[in-house]
């Protein structure tokens, strides 16, 4: 009797200590059960994912164009791929708990890849690369991409937080065209009234751009090989994901031709990847950025990403945060924070939980939803 007690204590310690995938091994899954969820709601969650995909074409091209044709100029600049279908992962403690669709297929993931890139800035700053966030990006950059009183102003932590309001053209691509308001026209855009960076936010791809190509400036060598050395390969992540910009975004740096990759798929590139990798990517974060007992992104960066920015309580350094306005109904943790891309492609941190989330094509507006079937699977 001893010894079957120590056996079952020593099952519940194994199932409740944090478990991280080695690199090439088959995810290690644990019954829902065990992990604290009822089996039947968490079956009907995933279900709902399933049922509820993105209502676009699985021709991306196609999406693409339709889902930003009232942007001027807009064109497909770079790569694409005809999307799978609905796909996901939930990890808790590190084991997988529940998984639909194909997981291993590379797909595009759009703005996702902003969470991606801010990792990359944080990378700068934990090497010291980027003395502080606060920091003007001019002092760094010194072409003209930041010429002019108004973009002189601007910081890391502008471009970081989309309150730059930066202006200008970044590989043909004005800032003005991207997402414009409803009203006007495009001389209103063009001549518009610029904002103190740091007081306005704005969801614009060319200004995440020009953060990426920044960036490109001070690590002086590719941002994919910086993600891959740096994060993806010692967390274990496959060699099939790929990060790619516009097919004319080349520069010379130091004698060399480098891509300025996108941080999105807004007009084609981005980063193309598997559920399971954004799933490790996920659980780093979930960890504070320790993957089994290594540092890979300093705590004080995990932490910062989650930080409300002035010009928007929902969004932190290119991760959304379950406040303010996009905070979803039903669900009042404001300690989740996520990354998100069009089409419905989703990484949820659940702290509260010990719970990572990812979603591929699922309908955007169902998300929290989801999120909520999810939660009433979680035994109290």
């Amino acid at each position: 009797m001893k010894l079957l007690v120590y056996v079952l204590i020593s099952l519940s310690l194994n199932v409740s200590a944090q478990y991280f995938p080695a690199k090439g091994e088959v995810w290690q899954e644990e019954k829902p059960s065990a992990l604290g969820f009822k089996e039947k709601e968490l079956l009907e969650a995933v279900k709902f994912a399933e049922e509820n995909e993105y209502s676009g074409s699985k021709d991306l091209r196609i999406a693409i164009l339709t889902g930003f044709a009232r942007e001027p100029y807009h064109d497909i600049l770079g790569p694409t791929k005809k999307r799978g279908g609905p796909a996901g992962m939930i990890i808790k403690n590190g084991y997988v708990v529940a998984q639909w669709g194909d997981i291993s297929r590379v797909d595009m993931t759009f703005s996702v890849t902003k969470s991606y890139l801010s990792t990359v800035a944080g990378l700068a700053v934990d090497k010291g690369l980027i003395g502080d966030v606060n920091d003007v990006v001019k002092d760094y950059v010194w072409d003209n991409t930041f010429a002019g009183a108004h973009n002189a102003e601007i910081t890391w932590e502008h471009l970081l937080t989309q309150s730059s309001d930066w202006s200008g053209s970044l590989f043909g691509s004005p800032d003005w065209s991207d997402r414009p308001p409803r009203e006007g026209g495009i001389d209103n855009w063009k001549n518009r009234k610029l904002n103190e960076p740091g007081t306005y936010f704005k969801y614009n791809d060319v200004r995440v751009n020009v953060l990426a190509y920044s960036l490109l400036q001070v690590w002086r060598k590719p941002l994919p090989q910086v993600l891959k050395e740096n994060v993806m390969d010692p967390i274990g992540a496959s060699s099939t994901w790929r990060w790619m910009g516009y097919d004319h975004a080349w520069v010379d740096l130091d004698g060399q031709k480098m891509q300025s990759v996108t941080g999105g798929g807004h007009s084609g590139g981005g980063v193309f990847i598997s559920a399971e990798d954004h799933a490790r990517f996920g659980l780093l974060f979930l960890n504070e950025g320790n993957w089994n007992g290594s540092q890979i992104i300093s705590k004080e960066w995990v932490k910062q990403v989650q930080k409300s920015s002035p010009a928007n309580s929902s969004y932190g350094y290119m991760w959304w945060l379950n406040r303010g306005n996009r905070k979803w109904d039903g669900i009042d943790d404001e300690t989740i924070y996520y990354a998100a891309g069009f089409g419905g492609n989703y990484i949820v941190v659940d702290k509260s939980n010990n719970m990572v989330v990812v979603t591929r094509w699922l309908e955007p507006n169902k998300l929290g939803e989801f999120m909520n079937k999810l939660k009433a699977a979680i035994k109290k």
